[in-house]
């Protein structure tokens, strides 16, 4: 049977909430208004349906720092040039008329500045565009402030940096490193205090040269998007708001992305987050709220980066497609040095072992059902992390079932023991009873679990070989070492495995093979099966309780079933900074 557990947790067991540390890059000077940070110099650009201002003057004059258009780069409706050329790699889905092009505005930003960007366009795209020369111009910097911005555009991307300067520009797939500082970037956005910002965007699939190589003209993968380094920060109060919704890829750039600060929504067919310079882009968050639901469509990875990945701090919550894809992935690494991540799709991509924060990577023996609860406690019973999916708003209706999850916190400590839970509230009881934002628990006022206990069948660190979460069975037990004398009729007990009962078979394995004592793995030190039939409290130590109930599952007709098999594990050992458990299922007694 698996152990529905209900628990009350006492005051002496409720820790300190999450918290993360990130840099912030220092915004331009500003200066305070009515609660408004305003910055020297800046530009106010209002967009309507019925016209744009920029400080209060209609803007139509090509020759001014802004102006507006109606030439949209778009995959147009067509499959060659007049040439005979191939046009591009697009599809029927990725095609657009000149009708639907023909109706939108572009917004033009032209000269360096800080550019504040408030009101509604319903078929629009801003435009950065300092020139050709612009990626080696150091003074060729945009900053975009976004105070309630509302823009939609259907056939390409909604906001497009094109030239700007590149801070990397010399990087390659030789030199290139997972650390790069991106301060002096050409792209910059700022998320203004108090404000929601709802970006709608498409894409432009690639597109050629009008010649007979087949080489690239135009490609922008992303709802928002960068052909350079960009940058994304909140203000002081970090009570801004960033809401994407994406037709493919949400946020992407073709070198680095770097996330400061700022509340940070983005729902994407495809990826959420993209930075795709292959073997050279970086990804990094440094602090803020990322909140993702990708993979709407077809496929679609949480965060991809065709380089590395780096988390120094923030929240990250990152939902990928259920069943082809994951949370976080990374061509060349990723690394999880500080903050709360929780990342689920039907696959994990391991965070590299040298990350400052440890890690722990669940891949379950079967899809966990949206709505779904992840807990995690100490050995003693306090949470120390927790996140009920049923509670996520900014996923809502999107919330899916998962296979994969990956777990960081700052209280998950190198060497210790901890408990994982899944819970559900189909049956109309709250899981978690505590305060929680967005469905991840302030772990200080959590007061009651009522949960499904977690086991493992199998285990890994990154870097090392071997079983994995704890040492190898015998690694200390010299080759010339005799077995112990047993009394008649008894067998050896062998440390860290569960035997079978005298009248207990073990299990049968397909195609008629023997059973193979070598393929058990240790049970984790300490490992203890609790049987508590009448319901009694069942005290684990220190000062919670934990009030055990039963429930029937569902006959399993496996025969690899890892209960089968009584290679049962229930303590996540942290050997490592990154540590892996496979075959994931309900705890059955």
């Amino acid at each position: 049977m698996k152990k529905l557990i209900p628990f009350i947790l006492t005051a002496s067991l409720v820790l300190s909430a999450f918290t993360g540390c990130g840099e912030n890059t220092d915004n331009p000077q500003a200066q305070t208004e009515n609660d408004k940070i305003y910055y020297d110099n800046e530009v106010q650009i209002i967009l309507s349906d019925d016209g744009i201002t920029a400080n209060g003057k209609a803007v139509t004059d090509s020759t001014t720092a802004v102006f507006t258009s109606n030439d949209v780069i778009y995959y147009e409706d067509r499959d060659s040039y007049e040439s005979g050329n191939p046009y591009g790699e697009g599809t029927d889905a990725d095609k657009h008329t000149a009708e639907e092009a023909a109706k939108v505005t572009v917004v033009n930003i032209t000269e360096s500045g800080i550019y504040r960007l408030s009101g509604q366009l319903s078929h629009g795209q801003i435009r950065v565009d300092l020139g050709e020369d612009a990626d080696e111009d150091k003074d060729a910097v945009v900053t975009l402030v976004l105070d309630g911005l509302d823009i939609n555009c259907d056939v390409a991307p909604a906001v497009l940096f094109m030239n700007v300067y590149e801070c990397d520009g010399d990087s390659n797939k030789d030199s290139a490193t997972s650390s790069v500082n991106t301060a002096d970037a050409g792209a910059n956005v700022i998320i203004s205090d108090g404000s929601v910002n709802n970006v709608e965007g498409a894409y432009v699939a690639k597109i050629f040269k009008d010649n007979d190589k087949e080489k690239k003209l135009w490609k922008q993968d992303a709802a928002f998007y960068s052909y350079m380094s960009m940058n994304i920060s909140g203000e002081a109060r970090e009570s801004g708001i960033l809401n994407i919704t994406a037709d493919n890829e949400g946020l992407g750039t073709e070198m680095h992305l770097t996330i400061n600060s700022g509340n940070i929504n983005i729902f994407s067919d495809n990826d959420g987050i993209n930075t795709n310079q292959d073997d050279v882009s970086v990804t990094t968050i440094n602090g803020g709220n990322v909140h993702i639901v990708a993979g709407l469509g077809a496929e679609g990875d949480g965060v991809d980066s065709n380089g590395w990945l780096v988390i120094n701090g923030g929240t990250v919550v990152s939902a990928a497609k259920p069943v082809s894809d994951s949370g976080l992935d990374s061509s060349l690494g990723s690394y999880i040095n500080d903050g709360t991540v929780i990342a689920l799709g039907s696959t994990m991509d391991w965070a590299e072992s040298d990350s400052k924060q440890v890690t722990m990577n669940l891949q379950f023996a079967e899809y966990k059902e949206k709505g779904s609860t992840i807990i995690v406690t100490k050995e003693d019973g306090s949470v120390v992390f927790a996140y009920d999916t049923s509670k996520d708003t900014i996923s809502a209706e999107n919330t899916r079932e998962f296979m994969g999850a990956v777990i960081s916190c700052p209280e998950f400590t190198l060497g210790e023991s901890y408990n994982v839970y899944i819970g559900s509230s189909s049956d109309g009881i709250d899981v978690v009873t505590g305060s929680e934002t967005n469905g991840i628990y302030d772990i200080s006022t959590v007061t009651s679990v009522n949960a499904v206990q977690q086991a493992y069948s199998g285990t890994d660190v990154k870097g090392h070989g071997g079983i994995g979460g704890r040492p190898p069975m015998n690694s200390d037990k010299p080759e010339d070492m005799p077995p112990p004398d047993m009394p008649d009729g008894e067998k050896p007990q062998i440390p860290g495995f569960i035997d079978f009962p005298d009248d207990m078979s073990p299990p049968p394995f397909p195609d008629g093979d023997e059973f193979d004592p070598e393929i058990m793995k240790p049970v984790p030190e300490g490992f203890e099966i609790a049987k508590n039939p009448d319901g009694n409290l069942v005290d684990f130590g220190g000062e919670g309780e934990f009030d055990f109930s039963f429930t029937e599952k569902p006959k399993n007709d496996n025969k690899n079933d890892v209960f089968k098999s009584a290679a049962i594990f229930t303590e996540f050992f942290m050997q490592d900074k990154v540590n892996s458990f496979s075959g994931v299922t309900d705890y059955i007694l």
